[in-house]
This record gives structure tokens, sequence and C-alpha cells, in this order.
């Protein structure tokens, strides 16, 4: 069966159109959840880091599953659902959405550390299994291959959404941290957020926009 090419200058125009149609809904529903990671650190300070990567990766979970209704509700021109509609419809998906993104970072970081090329190819097939999880719902170990399935034959122009997507974030990152360098923790803090808050979009509409691209 011929596969039909993806371009991933298209992709990346694309999580770009979203981004800058979709801003004040991605960027305010990341402010306020990233808010809470904030706050703790504010109160509790660094004493409380793991506690704080654990809620920051349980965030990231569930923004990322909004993200995906978000890009699935927009499919026909434009968005029909409430940003709490959309929260509230990843919670059945939330803990299979947890799981998956677990055994997604064992294996990959895995990959990296066996001559880094492994995981670069985990990374790639397994590029829409978020997507995959909370749209299809095949299961935990399935959405795996599922995903697999679904970057089968495009997976040089996957890597390159990947590379393109990853340069852009490690951009605005660097950018970031050289100008919050001078300022203090709190500062710096800030800063944490705000680009927390801005990339965050990115990376969760990278994952969904090659999905709909992929079964189309």
């Amino acid at each position: 069966m011929s596969v039909q090419p993806i371009s991933p200058g298209a992709i990346v125009s694309r999580i770009w159109a979203i981004y800058r149609d979709q801003f004040s809904v991605l960027v305010s529903t990341a402010v306020a959840l990233y808010a809470i990671q904030f706050v703790i650190y504010l109160v509790l300070g660094s004493a409380v880091s793991f506690a704080l990567a654990i809620l920051f990766w349980a965030l990231s979970i569930l923004y990322q599953g909004m993200v995906v209704k978000l890009v699935q509700d927009i499919q026909d021109g434009q968005r029909d659902h409430s940003v709490r509609d959309l929260v509230r419809s990843v919670e059945p998906v939330l803990w299979p959405l947890a799981a998956v993104s677990i055994l997604f970072g064992i294996g990959v970081g895995i990959g990296f550390v066996l001559l880094i090329i492994p995981g670069l190819i985990l990374l790639v097939i397994w590029s829409v299994v978020a997507p995959v999880t909370v749209l299809e719902r095949p299961g935990i170990f399935r959405a795996f291959g599922r995903s697999r399935e679904l970057v089968r034959g495009n997976g040089w122009n996957v890597f390159g959404v990947i590379v393109l997507v990853f340069l852009a974030v490690a951009v605005v990152s660097l950018a970031a941290g050289l100008a919050a360098s001078s300022l203090g923790s709190l500062g710096q803090a800030v800063v944490q957020w705000a680009v927390n808050a801005a990339i965050a979009p990115v990376t969760a509409l990278a994952a969904s926009v090659l999905y709909f691209a992929l079964i189309a």
C-alpha cells in the first residue's frame, strides 16, 4: 500500500498557524496550569524540586491531552468546545496517557543511552503515541504499535519535523536563559514559568498535527 509523504515544512507551518490562531487558549491554559507549579515553588522553594518535577510532568500530560482534543476540534476550521470541555474530555484517558508517557520516556531514554541512534528511532516511531492514546484509545501497549504503523513510510519526514521543532524550542529556551541569567532565583522562576507556557503549546501541537497529517 502506497504511503502519502508528508512535508516537514507544511507540518511546521500548520503548527505555527494553530499556535497563532489559538494563542489565547493555548498560552492562557498553559499559564494557568504551570501557575500551580510556580506558586508551590514560591511557597516551598527548591526543597521540593523532585515533587515539582513530578507535578510538571503531570501537568504536561494533562496539557498534551487537551491540545490533542483542541486540534481535533478545529479540524472543521473552528473551535466548538470551551477550554473546560477540552480539559474534561481528557479525564477518561488521563491514566493511560500517563502510563504511555512513562513507557515512552523509559524506552527513548534507554535508546539514547545505547549510542543515541536507537533513541532517535524510538522518538520517531512513537512520535504520535499521545494522540493515538487520546483519540483512538487502543490500550497502552497497542498505542505504541499504532503509532509505528502511522509513521511507517514517513520516518525521515517525521524526523525532520522533530528536528525543526526541537531547534525552535531550543532557541527560545536558550534566549530566555541568557536573559534571565542576571536575575535572582525569583526572576529566573518567573522567566521559566513564562517560557514553559510559551513553548508547551509547540511541543504538544507537533504530535497532534503530525497525527492528523499521517492519518490523512
